[in-house]
């Protein structure tokens, strides 16, 4: 029966783990479809003489099982669902019969109005399943689903957890400042939070985003005492985390690229706080794609290292061996090392290092500050002062600094 005002399509949802489904036909449809039907513990048999590559993938590794014929009278029996998608009308009609006297819910992807069920566009995001129907307009279906799947992603919908959660905190890398790097999941845990940490170089525009009620708490001027300011940022954490408030520490590029990120983690293991990840873009190959310059490119750099520049070469703390960077033909980016890098160009240069080799600094990358300066080892230095160039900045250093595309005029 076509739907309509007086008799819309009833929505449900199947839980069909250990239950027997059926799918007639192995094309297009029965690979759009199969994957979510595994997904959600069905006991899959898909009946065709022949099936799509990636339909006969699945059934090679046992996801599926395959009776490799076209459809007979019977192959329904102790069925709970079955999709029938097969090119072939009358073979459609007797299967779409069959479930009809046994009383089997049926799609049809050839014939809507006989079938008995109707497949909704679905998308899901953390726990949360969408599913939309409108009648017979699937393009629709599709984009309203997309709507909804993208604000609960981004947070500009909110649903936020009713039900009391159990302490947890997320270290959100939040990229190299763009406020439209940062991760579809960095940015959600953001909209969900009640308390956000924010690093200086996080995504600072990004604060300006989120509800009043959200306490936005700057890590340089957490008070620490007798603590150092670590620690006072370990237990910030785990004593809102205790509060019951859902907790994120906000921290530009990668948390566990130069971040202290492990020890944030370790600290709330010891505490028996859980901890969610999520990576962020790291500035080391962002910052520099964002001015055109490529860490590897084919027949000029086939490696790409990344250091930290926090401490000179000469200083005992260093853990760097500067002489086999030296010698490597890659590409050697270094972070947090504008006010050494003429300590660390005379370093590379006396291990052998040729002086003539390019160095780019890439200032405030990706965000509208952004500038590039460029020059050489050998005048890398002066040219830091004479540009006054002020961290945070990346600095590449290798043939890749003069591949980079040209900026559009």
């Amino acid at each position: 029966m076509p739907e309509s005002a007086e008799h819309p399509a009833y929505p449900v949802g199947l839980r069909l783990s250990g239950r027997r489904v059926v799918v007639i036909g192995g094309g297009q449809v029965a690979q759009r479809r199969l994957p979510a039907l595994v997904a959600a513990g069905a006991e899959v048999t898909l009946v065709s003489p022949s099936a799509t590559p990636s339909v006969e993938a699945m059934a090679e590794t046992g996801e599926i099982g395959w009776t490799r014929r076209r459809y007979e009278e019977g192959d329904l029996a102790e069925a709970w669902y079955v999709l029938v998608a097969t090119g072939d009308p009358e073979a459609n009609a007797r299967a779409s019969a069959e479930a009809e006297r046994s009383r089997i819910w049926c799609v049809r992807s050839d014939d809507a109005e006989a079938a008995t069920a109707w497949t909704p566009a679905t998308g899901r995001s953390e726990g949360v399943t969408v599913a939309v129907l409108t009648g017979r307009d699937p393009r629709r279906s599709a984009a309203v689903r997309d709507a909804i799947v993208e604000g609960l992603r981004d947070g500009s919908i909110a649903a936020p957890h009713v039900r009391a959660k159990a302490p947890s905190v997320a270290l959100v890398g939040g990229g190299p400042g763009d406020p439209d790097l940062i991760t579809v999941r960095g940015r959600r845990l953001l909209a969900e939070a009640d308390v956000v940490i924010a690093d200086r170089l996080g995504p600072r525009d990004l604060l300006d985003e989120l509800p009043p009620h959200v306490e936005v708490i700057d890590a340089a001027k957490i008070p620490y005492g007798r603590f150092m300011a670590q620690e006072a940022i370990n237990n910030a954490l785990v004593e809102h985390a205790k509060a019951g408030k859902a907790v994120v520490r906000l921290k530009g590029g990668d948390p566990y690229v130069f971040g202290r990120g492990m020890e944030e983690a370790q600290a709330l293991a010891e505490a028996g706080i859980p901890c969610t990840v999520v990576p962020g873009i790291s500035s080391s190959i962002s910052v520099p794609s964002a001015v055109g310059i490529p860490v590897t490119h084919r027949g000029v750099a086939h490696e790409f290292t990344v250091v930290s520049g926090h401490v000179a070469p000469d200083d005992p703390r260093s853990l760097v061996d500067w002489q086999s960077l030296a010698r490597l033909r890659g590409t050697l980016v270094v972070l947090m090392g504008v006010d050494k890098i003429g300590a660390i160009a005379e370093a590379l240069v006396t291990h052998g290092k040729d002086p003539a080799t390019r160095v780019a600094l890439v200032q405030e990358g990706t965000t509208a500050a952004q500038r590039r300066v460029d020059a050489t080892l050998a005048t890398v230095a002066e040219t830091v002062r004479a540009e006054e160039v002020r961290p945070p900045a990346v600095i590449v250093i290798g043939d890749v600094v003069g591949v980079g595309v040209p900026p559009l005029s």
